[in-house]
Formats: C-alpha cells, sequence, structure tokens
C-alpha cells in the first residue's frame, strides 16, 4: 500500500488533536479554531525552514504545550506518541477559578432574567389562566433573547453581529403582535410550533461566535442543541419530582402547595432551566459528551425497529394514514425526531473511523424515516386533492417536503460512505448546510401564512 503523502499525514495528525480539544471540559468548542490557526501558523513557518512536515508539527505541539496545558494532556494520554516526551513540561495549569465563577454568575443572573420575563406579564394584569394564547405567541421571547445575549457575551461577539441579533429579535416580536389571527386556531398553533425553530438560528449564531459560516461551528451547534435537550430533560424531571414531594410533606400538615406551584414554578421554572442547562452544557461538556452518545446508540436502533413495524402494518392492513390536525403533527414531530437523532449521532462520531454496524443502522433508520415521509406526503396530497387547502395541511406539505430532501440526501451520502465511495466528512457538511433550511422554513410560516390564511370577518 502506498504511504500517504506528507501533507495528508500533516492533515490526520492535525485532526486527532483537534478532535481531542473539542472533548475536553477545560476548552470551548469556539476556541478550539483559534488554538488550531496558531498550530497551523507554527506549522507553516516550520516547513519554510526546512523541517519536514511531521518534524514540524513534533515542534510545533511543543510550542502549544508551553502554551496551553492541553496540549499536555493530550500528549500524557496518547503516551504512545513520539511527541510526548516533547510536550510535558512541568508547568502548572492555569487557574480558571474566576472565569467559571463569572460564568455560572453570569447564566444564573440570566436564568433569573428568563423566570421574571415570563412573570413579568402578570404586573399589566395579563396572566396565565386568562391570556394563554398571549403566552404561547411570547414564551420563546422570555428565554431565546437571554440566552442568546449569554453567549454573545461569552464569546466576545462584535458589536455589528449583536446587533444584528437583536434586530431578529425585534422584528420577530413586531410580526408576532402585529399579525392577525384567531386565538387558537390553526394558525396561531402554527405560528407557535415554528416561531422557536426560526428564532433558534440566532442562538446558534451566538453560540458559534464568529464560526456559524464554517461546517465545524454549526456543528458544535448541533452537539450543544442535542446536550442542551438531554440536561433540560433531566432538570424538568428532577423538578418534577421535588415537585410532588413538596406537595405530599405540605399536604401532610394540610397546607396546598398546588397554586405556588401553578402560578410560579410552571411558568417560570422551564424558563429558567433552559438558561441553567446552557451553562450546565458548557460547565461540563466531558460529563454529557460520555452520556449523550449512549442515549443515541440506545434509542437509534429502538425508533428504527418502530418505523419498520409502522411499515409492516401499513403493508399488512393495507389501511391509510389518517390526515387530522394531531395526526400531522405528530408524524412531523416524529420524523423530525428521527432526523435529529441522525444529525447527532453525526455530531458525535469520529469522522476518520471507518463505517460500522451502528452506521448500518443509521442507514436502516434513514430509510424508514424516508419511505414514512413518502407515504405521508401521498396521504397530504390526495387529502389536498380532495378537500382543497388549509393552514395544516398546507404547512405539513411543506414540512415534509423539507425533510425529505433532508433524508433522501442523507441516505445517499451515508450509502456512499458505507461503500467506499464517499467521506462522512460530507455528510456532516450536507447536515450543517442544511440546518439554515429549517429556519427558513419555520420563519415563512410565521411571516406568510397569517397573511395567506386571514380570518373571515
Amino acid at each position: 500500500m502506498t504511504a500517504p503523502s506528507p501533507d495528508l499525514a500533516l492533515e490526520a495528525q492535525i485532526d486527532q488533536w483537534r478532535n481531542y480539544l473539542r472533548h475536553r471540559q477545560a476548552i470551548h468548542a469556539v476556541d478550539v479554531a483559534e488554538l488550531e490557526d496558531h498550530l497551523r501558523e507554527q506549522v507553516a513557518g516550520l516547513r519554510s525552514a526546512g523541517l519536514a512536515a511531521d518534524e514540524a508539527f513534533l515542534v510545533a505541539v511543543k510550542r502549544m504545550g508551553d502554551l496551553d496545558a492541553l496540549s499536555r494532556e493530550f500528549a500524557r494520554e496518547h503516551s504512545e506518541r513520539l511527541w510526548k516526551q516533547l510536550v510535558i513540561v512541568p508547568a502548572a495549569d492555569r487557574d480558571d477559578g474566576t472565569r467559571v465563577r463569572t460564568d455560572a454568575l453570569v447564566a444564573f443572573a440570566a436564568a433569573v432574567g428568563a423566570a421574571a420575563l415570563a412573570k413579568l406579564p402578570v404586573l399589566f394584569g395579563i396572566d396565565l389562566d386568562t391570556h394563554e394564547s398571549f403566552y404561547l405567541r411570547h414564551a420563546p421571547f422570555f428565554v431565546l433573547p437571554l440566552l442568546t445575549a449569554y453567549f454573545a457575551w461569552k464569546r466576545r461577539l462584535d458589536l455589528a453581529t449583536t446587533r444584528w441579533l437583536a434586530v431578529g429579535f425585534l422584528v420577530a416580536l413586531l410580526v408576532v403582535n402585529l399579525q392577525r389571527v384567531v386565538a387558537g386556531g390553526d394558525v396561531e398553533v402554527l405560528m407557535v410550533l415554528h416561531l422557536p425553530i426560526a428564532l433558534w438560528l440566532l442562538v446558534g449564531i451566538a453560540y458559534a461566535g464568529g464560526r456559524w459560516s464554517t461546517s465545524e461551528g454549526r456543528m458544535d451547534f448541533v452537539r450543544f442543541s442535542g446536550e442542551l435537550f438531554i440536561y433540560f430533560v433531566l432538570i424538568a424531571l428532577g423538578g418534577g419530582v421535588l415537585m410532588a414531594f413538596t406537595a405530599m410533606i405540605f399536604k401532610s400538615v394540610g397546607v396546598d402547595v398546588e397554586p405556588v406551584f401553578e402560578r410560579w414554578i410552571l411558568p417560570c421554572g422551564p424558563a429558567g432551566a433552559v438558561l441553567v442547562a446552557a451553562w450546565l452544557v458548557e460547565a461540563k461538556q466531558s460529563v454529557v459528551e460520555n452520556m449523550a452518545p449512549v442515549l443515541t446508540r440506545l434509542f437509534t436502533p429502538m425508533f428504527a425497529v418502530t418505523l419498520l413495524v409502522f411499515l409492516g402494518t401499513l403493508v399488512v392492513t393495507g389501511r391509510g394514514i389518517r390526515i387530522e390536525r394531531d395526526m400531522l403533527i405528530g408524524f412531523d414531530l416524529l420524523l423530525a425526531l428521527v432526523l435529529g437523532l441522525v444529525l447527532y449521532a453525526v455530531s458525535a462520531r469520529d469522522p476518520q473511523a471507518p463505517p460500522g454496524l451502528f452506521d448500518r443502522v443509521q442507514v436502516v433508520l434513514l430509510v424508514a424515516a424516508l419511505v414514512t415521509d413518502i407515504i405521508a406526503l401521498s396521504a397530504i396530497a390526495a387529502r389536498i386533492g380532495e378537500f382543497g387547502f388549509t393552514p395544516n395541511r398546507v404547512a405539513a406539505l411543506g414540512e415534509n417536503v423539507v425533510l425529505l430532501v433532508n433524508l433522501a440526501w442523507s441516505a445517499l451520502l451515508y450509502v456512499r460512505f458505507l461503500r467506499g465511495r464517499g467521506t462522512f466528512a460530507a455528510l456532516e457538511r450536507w447536515q450543517t448546510t442544511y440546518l439554515p433550511v429549517y429556519a427558513g422554513w419555520a420563519a415563512f410560516v410565521v411571516l406568510v401564512f397569517p397573511l395567506v390564511f386571514r380570518p373571515s370577518r
């Protein structure tokens, strides 16, 4: 077998070094790019001075080791590497205590702010019981602007980017309040479901810290989104258990605390929990990165089996899919969850690893989801042809088309990777490049549907 060229061998070494840094708790994903740029500058300078590629890498890593303790950790963990002796130097790790404490204080202040925003409308006579529609429309604005501001501070975003993000939230707030829709109607429900998806793109831009235009920056945001969801669910479950025990012990002395839960905990708790979960993902990254891939590998086969059994049932019974609002929402959520599993599994996978059994399970899941999506699309199109257009049917049609494109091309790229005719990096680039399409469609629903499907006078 022909030995790889020096440039390819160098890129493989840098890829391994970069992947190691991404999985360390002590460094944030947004900082990896800066370290890599510095490493490449060192390598380029050494190669221009006459060193070979592998020699330049060894010396550059030593210099990086002098600058950052993480490179020394890398050398310790990969003890079989020759350049271990060049990197390990008797220098103490930096004390990040002040930075960690400041980060925690800012995050918890933002969490308190989100909880306060969720309760602020009550001061103006807008309570949850009688103004449910108001809270449903404005719920994302209680949380996402503060989450975006937290990352803008943490990533030190430039003023111009911060202003554009603020303008994005302001425009969305104006659209939500100026659109004329029926409270509780189909269009409002669609707005409520799609608005967080559109605004989540703004959070991603702040999280990427100037790296949103790169595939790596968007993939880091995908990892963050999956880990945030896991931590939020864990916090919600823990909070539910705590509330249950609290209600029980107070009930034993004849005190009913449920009104307190309904008026304070339920509106304020979830808003603050999102910010706390985001801080936990940032602070405890190495812990969740060990847990999240395990959960992905556990649920991916389960969803694949579920979809296969469902498709088999359709064939055996000969029944079609009932096209009702709840069914449409359920199918779209199921397909979105399947795609989310695939996307997160892609983000957690080592791109240099060869194809394995789990990759084949991923392809089975993608193909099963693709077939399910095609069946759902056929049923929706038939329903529209028979009964005409409604907001729910048009939204379901568009969402299923958006999902269909992603599922089909992802399955094709994955199959090419399994057959050795493509790279895993191509699949990563496709997934991250497609992310704005979801936000674009969600924004289209929020902006255009209230104008097209106006309530009758």
